[in-house]
């Protein structure tokens, strides 16, 4: 699964830094697939839709942090645990079970997102 950042969020920021895909933003900021990527060109989102790598997009929450889950690989491939649920202080960093995801999948996305790596 992706992890998912729940309104109880306190907007303390701690995770942001934690996460090596860069898939956490502060509520209400655009993001780009190619932010802390080596993504370059075109991406095709889980969604079905091609973006630009660079493309700005919409913030997926407006009031506290959120998790951009095209980007998100519960730091498979890095960590041996999410790291934005580990340094959370109000335990808000939880698994999204509407995205249940296989290893293999969280692992292939860590490789598209840094081929090189």
């Amino acid at each position: 699964m992706a992890i998912r950042i729940t309104d109880e969020c306190i907007n303390c920021g701690a995770c942001e830094p934690e996460c090596p895909n860069t898939a956490i933003y502060e509520g209400g900021v655009d993001w780009s697939i190619a932010d802390g990527t080596s993504v370059i060109g075109n991406f095709t989102l889980e969604d079905g839709k091609a973006v630009d790598s660079k493309e700005r997009l919409q913030p997926v929450e407006d009031d506290y942090y959120f998790i951009v889950p095209d980007k998100c690989t519960e730091c498979k491939g890095f960590h041996d645990e999410p790291q934005c649920a580990a340094v959370c202080p109000v335990d808000c960093c939880v698994p999204d079970e509407d995205r249940e995801e296989t290893e293999e999948v969280l692992l292939a996305r860590q490789a598209t997102l840094h081929p090189e790596g």
